[in-house]
């Protein structure tokens, strides 16, 4: 029998480069992510085909992972090596995966890994509950691939549901799923590759996270507190009045980082309440907020990210949006006017295209909705 999982992609309005530091973010789950078509082996043998990437993948789930290959298959490899160390795995799977969009700032990855865990899951009949495949992903993420990433994606992914915000404490792990109001006006969700392609691992991804434990240390260092090792130093761990005290002693770099934080756990704050209440223009206003200081104080954003950003605030028609995913290549994400959609299409294209033109042919334009989280299909 074949089986069939639907795991979507992933935008996130507000709550940008928090999660990492225990803060609280928001996203959806959309209505276009990577499907995965399977297939039970009884013998422990993995093969995977893509419709998206080069070359076929095969290993077995009978013995530990090794080491990284360096190639798509090191997402299924991570899955097997994150329930291995919960469960014994003793069938593989057989089976071809897709992606429905251009890879880059909506967490694909994170979508990958949650198809795995749930194909390897229901091929060894393990009952997982979302969050816990939410958990399993992100382990892989961080402990296999080398991606120090918090729970955003994972939690958007598998968690999502039409129509709500998703907004997860990502020190407690509580969530809320927060319908839309009924007065709430009508919207889609923008996506604008900006034709570049991203490897998070070799960015500044991992140092951007460092960066913001660093300041921590540095706070805790000037109240002569007792610090832990990095990888249990948390922003969300001192309270934005002890950061008020030494933000002027600190290095400005770190001092920037934790600005972006506390700034963006107000914003998201805010967010939720406009949110609650179906007022999307302050919360479109709050989301280019985020963007803001994303430039400003974490300092991320290619050229191309800021030339689209800035293309969005200028078009009538979008509420407000922001960098998708780590900001540094990949795409932007927006509210927008569903009434608007091709005048928004022409004038965020016209302009960016007027400052990039090389990626004539790779930029692109797509207006999707809120869906559910990932999820076994009846085809």
């Amino acid at each position: 029998m074949t089986f069939h999982i639907f795991s979507p992609y992933r935008v996130c309005p507000l709550g940008a480069h928090v999660d990492h530091q225990h803060g609280l973010v928001t996203g959806f789950a959309i209505d276009k992510g990577v499907d995965l078509w399977f297939d039970v082996t009884d013998d422990g043998s993995v093969s995977l085909h893509s419709l998206s990437f080069d070359g076929d993948v095969s290993f077995t789930v009978l013995t530990p992972s090794l080491v990284k290959q360096n190639n798509w298959g090191d997402y299924a490899r991570g899955a097997k090596y994150a329930l291995q160390k919960r469960f014994q795995l003793r069938r593989g799977i057989k089976g071809t995966i897709k992606g429905s969009l251009p890879v880059g700032g909506l967490s694909s990855s994170a979508a990958v890994l949650i198809a795995y865990v749930m194909a390897f899951a229901k091929a060894n009949d393990i009952a997982l509950q979302p969050f816990e495949v939410m958990k399993i992903a992100s382990e892989a993420e961080r402990e296999y691939i080398g991606l120090n990433n918090g729970l955003l994606d994972q939690a958007c992914i598998a968690l999502g549901k039409k129509d709500h915000l998703l907004m997860l404490d990502c020190s407690s792990d509580e969530y809320r799923l927060i319908p839309r109001h009924p007065e709430m006006p009508a919207f889609e969700l923008g996506i604008f590759f900006s034709g570049l392609t991203r490897n998070l691992v070799n960015s500044d991804y991992n140092l951007r996270v460092s960066e913001c434990k660093t300041a921590v240390w540095n706070i805790l260092a000037y109240e002569e507190q007792e610090l832990k090792p990095l990888d249990k130093t948390f922003l969300r761990d001192v309270p934005r009045s002890t950061y008020e005290k030494y933000k002027d002693r600190i290095p400005a770099r770190f001092a920037r980082r934790a600005e972006h934080f506390y700034s963006e756990y107000r914003r998201v704050r805010e967010g939720v309440t406009a949110w609650e209440t179906g007022d999307l223009e302050w919360f479109g206003r709050l989301s280019f907020e985020s963007c803001e200081s994303s430039i400003h104080n974490y300092e991320c954003g290619s050229p191309e990210l800021i030339a689209i950003y800035q293309a969005m605030r200028a078009t009538p028609g979008i509420y407000g949006g922001r960098f998708s995913g780590a900001g540094f290549k990949g795409a932007c994400i927006a509210l927008v006017d569903p009434s608007q959609e091709e005048a928004i299409r022409e004038s965020v294209t016209e302009r960016y295209l007027a400052q990039f033109p090389q990626y004539k042919r790779s930029f692109a334009v797509h207006f999707v909705h809120s869906d559910d989280g990932a999820r076994f299909v009846n085809d």
